[in-house]
């Protein structure tokens, strides 16, 4: 946990926790953390699988979750999501050297409309989707950036930076993004040089999520603010 008060309550989701109960992951969910932490001390406007949750992230990114604690707090974080005076940032490495420092990505995701468990740019049937990215530092082959969301569709860094021709570091849950380099794929012939060996001597980098999701304005997150 890395915040609480009698509004929200701020923790820092590990890799491979799954946000909610789901088909397959009934519990040890960070729902059911919460349930047990909080009791009946969440917003209930998403309903019973859902308490307290506001957004969400991927079960295989780390980051910063806010949940509330009541209905008031629940829809004052909703209404600063959309407005944008709460945001979320990501950090990721990608595969290749971007040319630019800085640009935008505006391409609708949706469903891929043959392989229902990855995401994909969709023109036809896709919802809105904005990201912009900075980069961090450049290294042989890779680009260490960081995503600012305007949406939060599912896999979004993922599909925006796969679709500009530089996957994240492992990732597989795209379409288009198997098989390239970093891509849950063969080590590159050059890695580079800050980046750790395959554990246990293998052929092969783990999936490697974006690093964390940081929001920008903790003041902002509860209706009576925070000190």
């Amino acid at each position: 946990m890395v915040y609480e008060d009698e509004d929200v309550i701020v923790v820092n989701k590990p890799v491979g926790l799954v946000v909610h109960p789901a088909p397959g992951h009934h519990d040890g969910t960070l729902v059911n953390a919460l349930l047990y932490h909080c009791g009946d001390s969440l917003s209930g406007i998403n309903g019973q699988l859902r308490p307290g949750i506001v957004h969400r992230i991927d079960r295989d990114t780390s980051g910063l979750i806010i949940a509330a604690k009541n209905d008031m707090a629940h829809l004052a974080l909703a209404q600063q999501l959309q407005d944008h005076s709460l945001y979320r940032e990501y950090e990721a490495v990608v595969v290749g050297n971007l040319r630019e420092d800085q640009g935008t990505i505006s391409l609708p995701i949706a469903r891929h409309p043959t392989d229902r468990k990855k995401m994909a740019v969709n023109h036809l049937s896709g919802r809105p989707a904005v990201t912009h990215w900075t980069v961090l530092a450049r290294y042989p082959g890779y680009t260490h950036v960081q995503c600012r969301l305007e949406t939060g569709r599912t896999h979004q860094i993922r599909v925006h930076m796969a679709a500009l021709g530089h996957p994240v570091l492992g990732t597989r849950c795209t379409a288009g993004a198997q098989g390239l380099p970093g891509a849950g794929g063969p080590v590159p012939p050059r890695p580079a040089a800050h980046l750790p060996p395959p554990p246990d001597g293998g052929a092969h980098y783990p999936l490697l999520p974006p690093a964390g999701l940081l929001p920008s304005r903790l003041d902002k997150m509860c209706p009576s603010g925070i000190e």
